[in-house]
């Protein structure tokens, strides 16, 4: 099963930049999830003001764009984990959380082609 969990900043607080010590906590959490054969791809998110939504209504398609402000901070990431359920997904976000600190990650089931 392949789960995506996700990390959402306020885009009206810019995300400092990870410390060192964090840096090596993540990439030995990164290389511990490489070797589990859990993690699949990860990526990180540009503030929502980047984004274009686009928005079908009766039929009708509509673009918009957010105002392209300059925005040299991250707001969020994600990462694509392949895992037997969604308890290990959540031990997965859990040791996540506990190398970033404070904050919000949602783990959510993919469906389709693996």
């Amino acid at each position: 099963m392949q789960f995506l969990m996700y990390t959402l900043g306020d885009d009206s607080v810019p995300m400092p930049p990870p410390s060192p010590e964090m840096m090596a906590e993540m990439g030995k959490f990164m290389a511990d999830a490489t070797a589990a054969g859990v993690l699949v791809a990860t990526g990180g998110l540009e503030p929502s003001a980047m984004s274009t939504k686009v928005t079908s209504k009766n039929g009708t398609i509509t673009v918009t764009d957010g105002p392209f402000t300059e925005a040299k901070e991250l707001t969020g990431g994600w990462a694509l984990c392949e895992v037997p359920d969604k308890a290990e997904a959540i031990e997965w976000a859990k040791r996540f959380r506990a190398i970033v600190g404070d904050g919000e990650s949602t783990v959510r089931q993919t469906f389709g082609p693996q």
